[in-house]
């Protein structure tokens, strides 16, 4: 039988999403948490990893079991082993052809900076500060370049173990709510650190110090190096990938 669960986690003390043999992540939780609930070994696939420090609202996982217990089990079963900053949403079986990473259409971040002059002190490990004002108008004109399949190499880390840089942005969103400018961005797939780098570089042009026309610049340019730095990960949100509904999965993650 196979299940895909909906997994929420704070990232702040976990070193990523992927197992190590040294320090906490969130995958190493989540599976000695089921492999409690089973009484044997589990080990579950996601749909995308994230980074140390980032966030997931809805990340989806897949693990094969012949362990049979009903839904609510492997929900508050598995919920009671994880510590306080991972939950389990919801568990669903699925046909033994689902894959959380390979059938996902897309996958979408969110990035929020809170923007004034004082630091966060409650939402401190959930948003990125930004003292000096933004246009948030003026970065979302700038990140429509993004949209489309292009070569984001100036927007890759230089670790970045992918086979190639082209990936499809399918939309890219910034907009102010309050005190918060909120980046959205949809893609069948992300580099390493590209939403983080992508970011970094809309800030400058929220500022002023760079014109709008710049974010195609550092598209077209392929260069890393002249790129703006790498925010910080603590903007940063996995809201979740998209299936097509014929997987039965939850409206968050279905289309």
């Amino acid at each position: 039988m196979r299940l895909a669960l909906g997994i929420e986690y704070d990232g702040t003390e976990f070193s990523g999403w992927q197992r190590l043999t040294h320090g906490d992540t969130v995958q190493g939780a989540l599976e000695k948490a089921l492999s409690f609930v089973a009484a044997q070994p589990v080990e579950v696939t996601c749909a995308g990893r994230t980074d140390a420090g980032v966030h997931g609202r809805c990340q989806v996982v897949h693990f094969d079991t012949g362990v049979q217990r009903d839904l609510r089990s492997w929900v508050l079963g598995t919920c009671s082993n994880l510590p306080p900053s991972v939950a389990v949403l919801w568990a669903q079986p699925v046909d033994d052809a689902f894959h959380a990473r390979f059938s996902a259409r897309s996958r979408r971040y969110r990035y929020r900076i809170l923007n004034r002059p004082v630091r966060a002190a409650l939402d401190a490990r959930y948003v990125t500060w930004e003292r000096l004002p933004l246009d948030a108008a003026r970065m979302h004109e700038a990140a429509q370049v993004l949209v489309g399949e292009h070569d984001f190499t100036s927007f890759r880390a230089v670790s970045c173990q992918a086979a190639h840089a082209r990936r499809e942005v399918l939309a890219v969103s910034v907009r102010r709510e309050g005190e918060q400018v909120l980046i959205d961005i949809e893609a069948n797939a992300f580099l390493h650190h590209m939403v983080r780098n992508i970011v970094g570089s809309l800030l400058p042009i929220g500022r002023g110090e760079q014109p709008v026309s710049w974010m195609g610049e550092l598209l077209a340019g392929r260069n890393r190096e002249v790129a703006g730095p790498t925010a910080l990960a603590s903007g940063l949100t996995f809201l979740g990938p998209r299936y097509e509904a014929r997987w039965g999965l939850p409206a968050e993650v279905s289309q």
